[in-house]
């Protein structure tokens, strides 16, 4: 028999179990967004309520990319060229911790090489894509809705308290 669950060797807390599993518990709330229930989640701890039964679940999971700008290859290439001077000023640094007596020519050597290099494979790179990408952008994950869940022994004292902290928000609005 497979345990879902495994002991630790300093707790005698369940582990989370290692495999995607669906969440479990009854609905004590439901807020628009993740500050709105990571908020709830907030006041249930400062009320002494027990927060490890508790699981904040995004309902309906859509994935947003949102452009940032245009890329053009002056923009690519001077990203390559910032992002190589450090990681070329880096190796330089190192190579001249080595290297007595050599003075600052491992650092320069370091810092060419590597605007250089970045430059380079920034530009096959960019230019394997022949244009069908030319814009920057940063994906995240979001929700419709975002519910809190609590285990049966406890979901009844988490409704209260949240449908206490609604009120004092209703009040304070």
């Amino acid at each position: 028999m497979t345990q879902a669950f495994t002991q630790t060797a300093f707790s005698n807390a369940p582990a989370t179990p290692q495999l995607p599993t669906l969440p479990t518990g009854w609905p004590i709330g439901s807020y628009a967004s993740y500050e709105e229930a990571q908020r709830a989640v907030d006041h249930l701890a400062d009320n002494d309520f027990p927060v490890a039964d508790v699981t904040i679940v995004g309902v309906e999971p859509m994935l947003v990319e949102r452009v940032a700008g245009k890329l053009s290859w002056g923009r690519v290439l001077g990203s390559a060229a910032m992002s190589g001077a450090w990681f070329g000023l880096f190796v330089g640094l190192l190579l001249s911790m080595f290297s007595t007596g050599a003075g600052l020519l491992p650092i320069l050597i370091g810092l060419v090489a590597g605007v250089a290099f970045s430059m380079v494979f920034a530009a096959v790179s960019y230019g394997a894509t022949r244009g069908r990408r030319d814009f920057v952008s940063h994906s995240q994950l979001v929700a419709r809705r975002y519910d809190v869940l609590s285990q049966p022994r406890t979901a009844e004292r988490g409704r209260e308290l949240l449908a206490n902290l609604a009120a004092r928000s209703a009040l304070n609005s």
